[in-house]
């Protein structure tokens, strides 16, 4: 069995230090630079031998340093206001309380399969865990009643090693969790929480964390108990490890065992939100107990649930999201579909996704199905998933599934760079990470001089030189380099050179070779004298991606080539240290996805903080940011060339980029020895991307679309005991017996107006059996041929019973295009109640 260390033993400070320990676990520290360096102050080479860890500083720093640190007054008074700001942030007003004051105790459960805080707690993979830390930070920052759901992986993510020909190897490494700013979470008694549940034929018990993020706590179940089965203490071993079967076990423990932990924690959440499909379980438990609480059927719980699930897909294509055969759906929720007494059809239609050709039981589908509301992370990943989703709902066109957008962001003050922050601050004001709009406030980006900001982006790519140096020098000490070799590593970059970054995730669709398609024109960029060039690689592939894991072969295999040495490096072992030292100092950073697989992308949006700037494909977030000026667009293949001349007129975009715009900017600089030219695009990154493209900004963008009005939903639904989600399923009821008969018999549309934005009356008559009208929402959709983005709807009014029962509706339909335009008429199920009018799924059409 794997080693997990103990979690009793406790240090002891000097009592004018006592704060300490509360500063360490919160892991507010990890975006509040004061203080980091109250803990650096103490003993800096311990500071930095620990990973500017709090916990583990404190556990490992000498007696005598804490002793000299105690008898300094100004050190004591300094550990005094930090605590003071810490204590007056937890307990001060907020953006939440001010501006929704009557739900500030309302709780929302953000359930996500990782988290990215700090590299000191490595329970995240990549972007989804990093958003899903960023997401807590924010929403602690403004305040909201939320509580993060997760699970607490022993060995975390792997580590990755990477030989001298390029081939990744992975390992394990224990987390020491006496070194992280984790405690076992009580109950309301007291006691030391634990939850059980059955996953397969076992019951298994997990033991419950707790981090503390701010004011948000994020709880964290742990399988690795003695009293489980060995089998079962592996569950939360390994982050994403094993096969679908370990995969199912641990989703069926992060939905359903994570709703438990909140009930045993005394936690009942108003709304639970999926940070992607794999917490999409937690919709049956919601449900599971609204019928035990409320004597409620399946049904009628159902509806009372949706109203508080809140969904985020953020896979772009059908092959990323989890899905599992039915022989284990069976094996491992059997057990819950008991409870919930529906039949096995019935269940696993809720995960079918064969209208998207998608294969067996879909966890998207399910959050899609269960949910009230879902999202998208930017503009053109909800237009995607819409398309792609669509299916779902049927009478939905591919632009009409409700899945809205509201784009990632990063957490501010969690990826700016010290000598960027503090231009910031000098010129901004220190609250100008709460300045969420482009207006009057980021204007004076323009008056920060060029000088001051020029130095602090050379202080910073500085920084990361010196950096990567000492990673590099510690990856030739692991594969025992030569001393040549080793002395190589002190002279890898050039702390005056542009420093161009790469760094994500090596899913093949990323492309991170790219930059490789013509090794001899990239050779002949690298060896420019008068205009040198840098670039930095690191990221990992998933130990069974055999395709991203070739990527890195033979970006590393090229390395060796003299015409490339010492150029670009590739930095294994991407975390969230190696991200921000990138972020922090590239010039450039580089992005180059196979349009439309981006769904979002996050690390781009850091590096403006920064004073750096994007060369990306506009895939994912870059189409809303991109204006011309704030940084470059690289140029696209035609839309359906095959892939290898898309990967060719792709590389050949970015050397083209490199050659005619971004290197002649770059160096062309004034007698001052400044790039004002660069530094104005810098300013306009600056302004335009980073009060747009923060997560406060998208916390409130979930908070006003998708979080307030799934409170009042929820709330609307349970009033009364349930009497809405009970008249709502016996609506719906009627309504399936009753559509069939609903039907459009006629539609009267004028062919003469014919002219742009021309009204045009329409009739229809419209059969609906025992249905009444106030039940359906008539209305004239069209669409344009070969333009999907400009469908359009116009409700028709109720105008009078017609003969024979038919009812007629009209109302004005505006032409908008002439040639091409099509028309029909759509009859869809209307209730107050229901989250949109696709719901249902139901529609008649003519």
């Amino acid at each position: 069995m794997y080693r997990l260390s103990t979690y009793a033993v406790d240090f002891s400070l000097p009592a004018p230090l006592s704060r300490l320990r509360d500063l360490a676990y919160n892991l507010w520290w990890t975006w509040n630079p004061d203080a980091r360096a109250l803990f650096r102050r103490i003993d800096p080479p311990c500071w930095d031998r620990v990973g500017q860890n709090p916990v583990a500083f404190l556990r490992c720093v000498a007696p005598e340093a804490l002793q000299r640190a105690a008898a300094d007054p100004a050190l004591v008074a300094e550990c005094e206001r930090v605590d003071r700001r810490l204590n007056g942030y937890l307990g001060g007003e907020t953006w939440f309380s001010i501006r929704h004051p009557a739900e500030r105790n309302a709780r929302i459960a953000y359930f996500s399969m990782e988290y990215g805080l700090h590299e000191s707690l490595p329970i995240y993979a990549g972007g989804l865990g990093i958003l899903a830390g960023d997401h807590l930070k924010s929403a602690s920052d403004l305040g909201l009643s939320l509580v993060g759901v997760g699970l607490f992986y022993s060995e975390g993510y792997f580590v990755q090693f990477i030989s001298p020909d390029g081939a990744q190897s992975h390992d394990y490494a224990p987390l020491d969790v006496n070194r992280a700013a984790l405690r076992i979470a009580r109950r309301p008694d007291g006691a030391e929480a634990t939850v059980t549940l059955p996953i397969g034929r076992h019951e298994v018990a997990a033991r419950i964390w707790r981090a503390d993020v701010g004011r948000v706590p994020l709880v964290l179940l742990d399988t690795n108990l003695e009293s489980n089965d060995p089998a079962d203490r592996h569950i939360t071993r390994h982050l994403y490890g094993g096969d679908d079967e370990m995969r199912i076990r641990q989703e069926v423990l992060l939905g359903i065992g994570g709703m438990r932990a909140l009930a045993v924690l005394g936690i009942e959440p108003v709304v639970c939100h999926m940070n992607e499909g794999h917490a999409a379980f937690l919709g049956f438990e919601m449900i599971r107990r609204l019928m035990d609480r409320g004597r409620l059927t399946f049904d009628e719980a159902r509806q009372a649930a949706a109203g508080g699930l809140v969904f985020t897909t953020h896979t772009p294509v059908p092959a990323g999201i989890d899905r599992f055969g039915g022989r284990l759906i069976e094996k491992y929720l059997a057990p819950f579909r008991a409870e919930l007494g529906i039949t096995a059809k019935e269940f696993a239609s809720l995960g079918d996704a064969s209208a998207n050709d998608a294969g067996p039981f879909s966890m998207a589908v399910l959050a899609l199905k269960l949910a009230g509301a879902a999202n998208g992370v930017s503009r053109l990943h909800a237009r995607v998933s819409r398309k792609m989703w669509h299916g779902i709902w049927p009478g939905a066109r591919a632009g009409e599934a409700p899945i809205r957008a509201i784009t990632n962001g990063v957490h501010s003050r969690s990826w700016i760079g010290p000598d960027m922050s503090a231009v910031l601050d000098r010129h901004l004001g220190l609250d100008w990470d709460a300045q969420r709009s482009t207006g009057p406030a980021w204007n004076r980006v323009a008056d920060i001089p060029d000088g001051e900001l020029w130095a602090a982006r050379t202080a910073q790519r500085a920084e990361l030189v010196a950096f990567v140096r000492r990673r590099l020098a510690a990856q030739c000490r692991r594969r025992g380099g030569s001393p040549e070799a080793l002395a190589a590593t002190e002279k890898a970059l050039d702390a005056e050179t542009l420093t161009i970054g790469f760094a994500r995730r090596f899913a093949t669709y990323k492309r991170g070779d790219l930059l490789f398609r013509n090794l001899d024109r990239l050779a002949a960029i690298c060896q420019d004298a008068d205009r040198p060039v840098q670039f930095i690689f690191s990221g990992k592939a998933h130990p069974r991606d055999s395709g991203g894991q070739a990527i890195i072969e033979r970006i590393v295999t090229h390395l060796a080539d003299p015409a490339l040495a010492g150029r670009i490096v590739f930095i294994e072992n991407y975390d969230i240290a190696v991200g921000r030292a990138l972020v922090g100092g590239s010039d450039v950073w580089l992005n180059n996805p196979i349009k439309p697989r981006e769904a979002s992308g996050t690390s781009g949006m850091k590096v403006p903080l920064n004073g750096g700037l994007n060369a990306s494909i506009l895939d994912g977030w870059w189409p809303e940011a991109y204006d011309g000026v704030n940084g470059w667009a690289i140029a696209e293949a035609p839309e359906g060339a095959p892939d290898a001349r898309r990967d060719d007129l792709e590389s050949e975009a970015i050397y083209d980029l490199l050659e005619k715009e971004i290197l002649p900017l770059f160096y062309d600089r004034d007698e001052a020895g400044l790039p004002r030219r660069w530094l104005e695009r810098v300013k306009a990154s600056i302004r335009t991307i980073v009060p747009a493209f923060s997560t406060d900004r998208m916390v409130e963008d979930y908070t006003t679309h998708l979080y307030m009005p799934a409170i009042e939903r929820s709330r609307r639904l349970a009033t009364d005991d349930y009497a809405s989600a009970r008249s709502l399923a016996r609506w719906k009821r009627n309504l399936q017996s009753a559509w069939p008969q609903v039907a459009v018999e006629g539609v009267e549309f004028p062919a003469s107006a014919s002219g742009n934005g021309d009204p045009v009356e329409v009739r229809a008559r419209v059969r609906l059996g025992s249905l009444r009208p106030e039940d359906v929402v008539v209305e004239v959709i069209s669409d344009v041929e070969g333009r999907p983005d400009d469908d359009a709807a116009f409700d028709l009014r109720y105008a009078a019973p017609g003969d024979d029962g038919a009812h007629v509706f009209e109302g004005a339909v505006i032409r908008r295009s002439g040639a091409g335009e099509r028309y029909a008429v759509r009859v869809l199920p209307r209730h107050p109640d229901l989250p949109h009018a696709f719901d249902c799924g139901l529609a008649a059409l003519q």
